[in-house]
């Protein structure tokens, strides 16, 4: 069980409905939830956070802010203890979504981050009429 929370460009309730049916479709989903305030989406279930961003971007702009557990598990260890599990959390935490972005980029070969522009100032071969 995963929680995913998203941030959707959407601009009204029809969007907004549109995007909840394009994720309900998917197979594995618990539940779906969205804030049109701060624009963000949440589901919780068992995928695959690329899957859904995949699924979201053929229409809108979605960019995964938050992948973990569903629930959290109940603390009931000494301080010491927690502020190391919380330094080690956090690592695996930004290895998994490392871990997410890597494999967003092998899923999307096509994306864009950067433009290259070559000026035929720079190359000098690349004038016809001499």
């Amino acid at each position: 069980m995963k929680k995913v929370v998203l941030r959707l460009d959407l601009h009204d309730d029809k969007a907004k409905q549109k995007a909840m049916k394009a994720v309900s479709r998917l197979s594995g989903i618990d539940s779906i939830a969205m804030d049109m305030k701060e624009k963000k989406l949440t589901v919780i279930g068992a995928i695959d956070p690329v899957e859904v961003v995949s699924k979201l971007k053929k229409k809108w702009y979605a960019e995964i802010l938050t992948v973990g557990p569903a629930k959290e598990p109940e603390k009931k260890d000494e301080p010491k203890k927690e502020e190391s599990k919380k330094e080690e959390g956090k690592k695996t935490q930004e290895q998994q979504i490392a871990e997410l972005v890597k494999a967003y980029e092998a899923y999307n070969p096509y994306l864009t981050k950067y433009y290259h522009v070559v000026s035929m100032e720079e190359n000098p071969n690349s004038c016809v009429i001499c």
